[in-house]
């Protein structure tokens, strides 16, 4: 693979050991706190808390293992002359990527993030994807203000939206553009050491989810310091590369159009783990059952044209037998569903392709793309379209079911009440650390984005207990671990 200025970083340090650039960048994702926490950060809420379902972490190594298969497969069927051999990841960057691409996500999964967009739409907004590329590149503790201090190609990869939220937000979809008021703009250092200060809290922390679902971005805060001074560093067409599309879908925000080879390779990988690990673990925790599972594909028209979208799949693995695909799930217990599940990965895995997707870019890690191939040139090819019917079981039968979207409910409750403390009294509900880092502590940040880093930084069981610690009148002792 090329490598250029691509293997560079922010921050030079010394060069006195074996490995090479993306083993270093493995090494501190996989030793970082960050990456520690998706151990106890669930995948889909309500699948379980036991031993057996997949949690943020299991999911970002299932991901890197499909992406790391996707690569070579890629880089195995590609000639000698063909740009794949000189552009495609080396399979420990893609190791790196894969499994760092999660990291930015808060606790209470989706949920949680809409909870804290909601609480910093004045501040700049909170969005998962964006949040990952803040703790690699300022908030993990390698590199002081640096974060893991990655070399400059990593960061790109995890870069999945090329656009901060200020350019893709629609404030029409979010209650209308917040002005903060005059106590809560963000002032000289100076101003604020000794300046009482609260943030502007949201009215109520029972809200419309759907009212307030962030932009997919990059965070305003990170614009111009790792993006624009760093990533976009002497690549003059970054500008071309980070444009969204002019008319965004109905009740919808801005899209950007483009992604980065590596981006584009992990992303497949996401997508593949999502629409098939995640059913199995759905359908091991009797979430989805076999009646629902055959009605939601046999009821009405909507089912039957599910079933067509799905078709390819049915041909290529059960004899294009429908009830054979669905024995496999159901009848013969683990060990045949299991088989089922890892020759569906291994299905969606070979039908991956390495293109020239965007030839206007000079930049190869612009212009070439991993996608599913695509027979009749369509939009969608029909590998896409079988994967989407299984992400779209999952949404209808686990994610929009009464019993999971309580579940989320409850987990935005606790992510805005915890917001609203630490808001209303900073320096005496935040930790020592946290509050140095404030303006109001000394230090160079808002205190806002402190409050919302401090959170989206916690496990699922970490915000429960601070929540029961500040809330829950007979919880909390001087001896809790703060």
């Amino acid at each position: 693979m090329e490598t250029s200025h691509w293997n560079e970083r922010l921050h030079s340090s010394p060069r006195n050991d074996h490995r090479t650039d993306w083993e270093r960048d493995y090494a501190r994702v996989v030793h970082s706190a960050s990456f520690r926490r998706l151990q106890t950060k669930t995948q889909v809420l309500g699948l379980g808390d036991g031993d057996f379902y997949r949690t943020r972490l299991t999911h970002s190594m299932e991901v890197s293992q499909i992406g790391v298969s996707i690569t070579k497969k890629l880089y195995r069927e590609a000639e000698e002359s063909s740009p794949a051999k000189r552009w495609l990841p080396h399979p420990m960057l893609m190791n790196t990527i894969c499994l760092a691409h999660d990291i930015g996500h808060p606790p209470f999964g989706h949920g949680g993030e809409v909870a804290l967009n909601r609480c910093m739409l004045p501040y700049g907004g909170f969005e998962g994807n964006g949040q990952t590329l803040r703790i690699v590149t300022k908030l993990e503790k390698y590199a002081e203000g640096h974060g893991m201090n990655l070399t400059r190609r990593a960061v790109l990869g995890v870069l999945k939206y090329p656009a901060p939220f200020s350019q893709v937000v629609d404030w029409d979809l979010s209650g209308g553009k917040p002005t903060p008021d005059r106590k809560t703009e963000v002032k000289r250092i100076s101003d604020l050491r000794h300046d009482r200060y609260q943030a502007r809290i949201p009215d109520s922390s029972i809200f419309v989810a759907c009212d307030f679902k962030p932009p997919k971005c990059y965070l305003d805060s990170e614009h111009e310091d790792v993006v624009l001074l760093w990533v976009a560093k002497d690549l003059p067409e970054w500008t071309s590369f980070s444009e969204v599309f002019p008319k965004p879908k109905p009740n919808r925000h801005k899209r950007t159009k483009f992604k980065s080879l590596d981006t584009s390779i992990m992303e497949l990988a996401d997508d593949i783990a999502y629409g098939v690990h995640d059913l199995e673990d759905a359908i091991g925790v009797r979430l989805i059952t076999r009646h629902g599972f055959t009605d939601w594909f046999e009821h009405n028209e909507s089912g039957l044209k599910r079933q067509a979208r799905l078709q390819p799949l049915l041909d290529a693995l059960f004899e294009g037998n429908f009830d054979l695909f669905t024995a496999s799930l159901f009848d013969n217990g683990t060990p045949d569903r299991k088989r089922a599940i890892g020759r569906m990965v291994g299905y969606f895995v070979e039908n991956t392709v390495f293109r020239d997707a965007n030839p206007q870019f000079l930049e190869p890690l612009f212009r070439y793309q991993a996608t599913f191939k695509s027979e009749g040139g369509g939009l969608e090819s029909d590998v896409e379209s079988s994967l989407g019917v299984l992400q779209g079981l999952l949404v209808d039968l686990v994610i929009k079911t009464p019993a999971v979207q309580q579940l989320e409910f409850k987990g935005q409750t606790i992510v805005c009440k915890l917001f609203e403390a630490f808001a209303t009294d900073p320096k005496r509900l935040l930790g020592p650390r946290d509050y140095e880092r404030t303006i109001q502590g000394g230090g160079d940040t808002s205190t806002p984005r402190v409050i919302c880093d401090y959170i989206a930084g916690m496990t699922d069981d970490y915000a429960t207990n601070r929540y029961q610690q500040l809330f829950a009148p007979r919880d909390g002792s001087v001896f809790d671990r703060l």
